[in-house]
């Protein structure tokens, strides 16, 4: 199993949700691109990590 952190940083707030776009590391592909997180939950936060576990 292979675990990757993805950092994401405001991008854009909507009606109700905050967009985030992800911070690339240099040299590497996206992994995400953006998300979505609903206001209810993102408040003011302007950075977010999202750990991604891959099982094979």
């Amino acid at each position: 199993m292979a675990t990757v952190t993805v950092n994401f940083e405001f991008e854009k707030e909507t009606k109700n949700s905050i967009r985030y776009k992800e911070v690339q590391e240099e040299g590497k592909a996206p992994i995400v691109g953006s998300i979505y997180i609903q206001k209810w939950f993102a408040g003011s936060t302007k950075n977010i990590s999202i750990n991604i576990e891959k099982k094979d």
